[in-house]
């Protein structure tokens, strides 16, 4: 059987991956990532078919002593090249139809170019026209059109164990494969990910399932692989199997289009600036460690009255993380603290003093609310509010949210801090 080939059209994009050997050593560094670079090998070439059999007859050598090697690169920049490099390719090592081998094994025809210092005519009769089209065409000398690949819609890819394993550090290394060959048609389909699921295979038993599937959810769609295996080391770890794991199965659920955003001028290069991602990682790592339901956030509350604006919401990946609370920005300012239970402030000569006199800078804002619920709504909020809210500063500078209490007694109050 031929070994596996891929054949990439790169002529058109070198300078984007700034050159051939920037673009190998990336390429080098994919194959690692996904544990293929042993006894893989690459070529560069003109030709699709003189690119495949160049690659195809450096992975027949390599292997040829019964242990793989590491990858092989081949390179041919133009036809004479290829020409030269071609003909010392063992006619054994192609993957060439097999009445056309058995021929030129046949003819005592060892390498390609013994091949074609034979008579055209003669050899054309011998191996027939469609076995000579496929070399002329690796040499260069007919077109050698290619169908499109077809980008799959669904992401769904397999991987055996090469021995059964229940230990969470085995089956993480190997589904590290999964994970970047997800992260890449994520990144191809411009695509992020709210949700995945990773089926683990068992040896079928009467006793056992025949598999444990773990659904991992993101506090905010990604395509970041550390991510993933953040949290799929986390929830691994915690994970109990019924019998070692034969295979593994990674399929992405939830995918949601998204458009690649331009990087800050000045950025550092060090992914630093996406404080979103660095937020929506940390609550994944902790709903894995504690809990889904241990994890909360704020959710807004259509409610005028300020104790009960907000309320505790467990975050999830449908909520989100940078979703979760959006003030309006028309509307009015608000404090970062709120305090839970507003503070009495002294009153001196009819204004209200807070370590010393409180300069007042925006107000009054009338909240009159509440009347209807009987104080069910909650407990630190008065049923029936009436007040006036100002900002004012204190003497050292700081920004205070407060109000005057409009229901008998009345008074001055402290609510909040602004950051």
């Amino acid at each position: 059987m031929p070994p596996a080939g891929l054949l990439l059209e790169v002529g058109g994009c070198l300078r984007l991956f700034g050159g051939r050997k920037r673009l190998v050593q990336q390429v080098r560094a994919g194959l690692r990532d996904q544990g293929l670079e042993q006894g893989a090998s690459l070529a560069l070439a003109p030709t699709p078919q003189g690119a495949l059999w160049l690659g195809q007859g450096a992975a027949r050598l390599s292997s040829s002593g019964g242990a793989a090697i590491a990858m092989t690169v081949s390179a041919c920049f133009d036809l004479p090249q290829l020409h030269q490099a071609l003909d010392a390719l063992p006619v054994a090592a192609l993957a060439l139809p097999p009445k056309v081998a058995q021929r030129l094994e046949g003819f005592g025809l060892v390498t390609l170019g013994q091949t074609r210092r034979l008579p055209l005519a003669e050899l054309t009769r011998r191996l027939g026209p469609p076995a000579m089209a496929l070399i002329a065409r690796a040499y260069g000398e007919l077109p050698d059109p290619r169908p499109e690949f077809v980008f799959p819609l669904q992401f769904a890819q397999s991987i055996e164990l090469p021995a059964p394993s229940d230990k969470a550090d085995a089956l993480l290394f190997a589904a590290r494969r999964l994970t970047a060959a997800l992260a890449g048609w994520l990144a191809l389909r411009q695509s992020v990910m709210a949700e995945c699921r990773l089926i683990l295979a068992h040896r079928p038993t009467p006793q056992n399932p025949p598999a444990t599937e773990l659904v991992l959810g993101f506090a905010s769609a990604t395509r970041d692989p550390q991510r993933l295996e953040r949290v799929l080391r986390e929830r691994l770890q915690r994970l109990p199997l019924p019998a070692p794991v034969e295979s593994l199965r990674l399929e992405a659920t939830r995918i949601e289009a998204t458009a690649d955003s331009s990087g800050n001028l000045f950025d550092a290069g060090d992914g630093s600036g996406a404080a979103g991602e660095a937020m929506a990682a940390l609550i994944e790592r902790l709903q894995a460690r504690l809990g889904a339901a241990q994890v909360q956030g704020l959710a807004p509350v259509a409610d005028h009255r300020p104790e009960c604006a907000t309320a505790a919401k467990a975050l999830s990946a449908a909520t989100g993380v940078a979703t979760a609370f959006q003030p309006d920005p028309a509307a009015k300012p608000r404090p970062f603290w709120l305090l839970a239970h507003p503070l009495p402030v002294a009153n001196r000569d009819g204004r209200p003093s807070l370590g010393g006199p409180l300069s007042l800078l925006a107000g009054p804002e009338r909240i009159e609310s509440g009347w209807w619920d009987g104080g069910q709504a909650h407990s630190a909020a008065p049923a029936d509010l009436r007040r006036d809210y100002f900002i004012a500063q204190t003497a050292d500078h700081r920004w205070a949210w407060i109000f005057r209490d409009l229901k008998p007694p009345g008074g001055w109050f402290l609510h909040g801090w602004f950051a």
